[in-house]
């Protein structure tokens, strides 16, 4: 039977790594998590980003989350299953990439190796040869900033001709928004994009081509709310939900760790994980970021509702 990929328009959440108050991995709390996010209207799922903490994770703990996702987007018609791949050596990803495959993943998210600064060549190979191993669309993570990586347009340009399954790129430049059209533009619609960075620049990107956003998942039903807007043709209504969210997204974006708290202090607070526990070193919120929270929620308490299952409090 031929492979019929799940379409990635819209909005694709890097999915939470819920640890208990001890800093064990919580499978019940991620169980709960993904089948929440799954009813938001989200177009896929994705694991092992920034915001799962994945370099905090054992491989034991990964492989059980990639299974609890999986097995949850398997059964699902539409919502995509995503596993990041972000080993250092093209031997270690070839393997993993292949094992997610194997295992039911819709498609891959793919880091390029940045530890030590290799160089262009050995980074441009990481990337084909894994992209080669595979037979499900990849999307190569692009994050010059937390990464150090810089790769031109022109060289995206160039994979796309050689693999034919290099489907997307998560572009995180600041500004994303000419790069990311760029990459559109001159392959014709071939070459998708993706933009992450919590979205700050989502507007802009849309408008510029951008078929959807990679934020984190806390609350992923703003981001589909804008999202619809725009695909209805509500401009006005996207760019002014938009701007509600802007302040606390600029805010938390100040770096990786405090997004990251924030996201799971929120989910907290939802109910949707039981702790919103951070392996170390991690950051602490102070007294007036936690009211910033509290803010956050009653501002958008029409969007976010309150877990009401009984498994996670």
């Amino acid at each position: 039977m031929q492979f019929k990929p799940k379409p990635l328009d819209g909005v694709v959440p890097i999915v939470a790594a819920p640890f208990t108050s001890t800093g064990r991995l919580d499978e019940d709390s991620l169980q709960q998590l993904v089948q929440h996010l799954i009813g938001t209207g989200v177009a896929g799922l994705t694991l092992f980003g920034l915001a799962s903490e994945f370099y905090k994770l054992t491989d034991a703990e990964r492989a059980a989350m990639q299974s609890i996702l999986l097995a949850a987007t398997s059964r699902h018609p539409h919502v995509a299953g995503i596993i990041s791949i972000t080993d250092h050596s093209w031997e270690n990803a070839i393997l993993r990439a292949q094992a997610a495959e194997a295992e039911g993943a819709d498609a891959l998210m793919l880091l390029p190796p940045f530890f030590l600064g290799p160089s262009e060549a050995a980074i441009l190979d990481h990337i084909r040869r894994v992209i080669r191993a595979v037979r499900i669309p990849v999307i190569v993570q692009y994050a010059p900033g937390q990464t150090g990586v810089r790769i031109a347009a022109e060289l995206f340009l160039q994979l796309r001709e050689e693999l034919p399954n290099l489907d997307y790129v998560k572009v995180e430049t600041q500004p994303p928004g000419r790069y990311l059209a760029e990459l559109v533009e001159r392959s014709a619609g071939r070459l998708r994009a993706l933009v992450g960075y919590a979205g700050v620049q989502m507007p802009d990107a849309l408008q510029r081509g951008a078929c959807g956003v990679q934020p984190g998942c806390s609350f992923a039903e703003i981001y589909v709310a804008l999202d619809q807007r725009y695909r209805r043709g509500d401009l006005y209504g996207m760019l002014d939900l938009h701007r509600r969210l802007l302040p606390a997204i600029s805010y938390w974006m100040q770096g990786v760790e405090l997004i990251i708290r924030a996201e799971k202090r929120i989910l907290q607070r939802r109910g949707l994980i039981a702790s919103d526990y951070c392996r170390h070193p991690c950051y602490q919120l102070d007294a007036l970021e936690e009211r910033q929270i509290d803010q956050f929620l009653a501002d958008f308490a029409d969007l976010l509702p309150m877990a009401t299952s009984k498994g996670v409090s």
